[in-house]
């Protein structure tokens, strides 16, 4: 009985909470779409290396629409490098309720030798 008044409670408060809760699914990258960022010579003889975190903006078209630096990696010629190679990507457009929307998702990549 006890159970049963657990889920009662749990679908009482899906439907009280209903639109606030909107299913979203951010982006995905399609990593067969597009190359690894090449190091640029600069930073390669300067053994630069980092993490850049970069924000998209994705179409529902799947297409990079906008983009900029989040967090840099402390080499703008990297962070430009990691930028410029992923706007070239395509993406899985993400949704909200199941429709296609344009959204902002994150994507990390690392520097190193």
């Amino acid at each position: 009985m006890r159970s049963m008044f657990v889920l009662s409670l749990a679908l009482f408060g899906i439907v009280l909470n209903g639109p606030a809760n909107a299913a979203v699914v951010s982006p995905v990258l399609d990593n067969k779409s597009c190359e690894t960022p090449k190091y640029p010579k600069a930073s390669l003889i300067n053994e630069e290396t980092g993490t850049v975190t970069m924000a998209f903006l994705i179409g529902a078209d799947g297409k990079v629409l906008d983009s900029k630096v989040d967090t840099s990696s402390g080499s703008k010629s990297l962070d430009k490098a990691a930028i410029s190679a992923f706007s070239l990507c395509k993406f899985k457009p993400g949704t909200k309720d199941g429709k296609v929307e344009q959204m902002w998702v994150k994507v990390d990549f690392v520097w190193k030798f």
